[in-house]
């Protein structure tokens, strides 16, 4: 358990930064340079999400702390349906969820921590989802707030870039269904 809150705090620590302290940031960019601050970001995003899975692979089936209703593996699977459309908008230019939505990512984030909240019961995973649940909603504040402050004008997106979105999005979503989320996670999730 000491390995996932330590991959948690290294992670979305460090991914908090411009939620808690644009200015340091900021000062530290210029003093150091954008690449060198984003390789310095990067490896220690990739230590902190090591660190995490590793934790939470040794922690995950350890502490029950509810047991939740068979049912709500459905509702899981259902929810994350446009999780896979969202984070897909986050990366497709040009396209309308994007313009509508603003952050993808982070909404997509939201509904991923909630969908496995609802399905998953032990410690471990309140600490992992829970987590991002929290962060998500700080982070998409933030985000608001940053953009209302520039100005920020999200141009429409294209139908051709929307339905690449969609495309996509549900492609991967059927490849987690039918074996890659069992493959790279170890559960099955119907």
């Amino acid at each position: 358990m000491v390995a996932l809150v330590a991959g948690l705090v290294v992670f979305l620590g460090l991914h908090s930064v411009r939620i808690f302290a644009e200015g340091w940031r900021g000062r530290t960019i210029a003093r150091i340079g954008e690449k060198p601050w984003k390789a310095l970001y990067s490896l220690v995003s990739i230590a902190g999400f090591v660190l995490l899975v590793w934790g939470y692979t040794q922690a995950r089936q350890q502490v029950p702390v509810w047991d939740p209703p068979d049912f709500m593996q459905y509702v899981t699977v259902a929810l994350m349906l446009p999780v896979f459309v969202l984070l897909t908008a986050a990366y497709w230019p040009h396209n309308s969820i994007k313009a509508g939505v603003h952050h993808p990512m982070l909404l997509a984030v939201k509904l991923w921590a909630v969908a496995h909240l609802l399905s998953n019961g032990n410690l471990a995973d309140v600490l992992l989802f829970g987590s991002f649940l929290v962060w998500a909603i700080f982070d998409l504040r933030a985000a608001g707030k940053r953009d209302r402050a520039a100005g920020t004008v999200w141009p429409r997106g294209t139908t051709a870039a929307t339905l690449g979105c969609i495309v996509i999005g549900l492609g991967i979503y059927a490849a987690f269904i039918l074996g890659l989320h069992e493959w790279l996670i170890g559960v099955q999730p119907i």
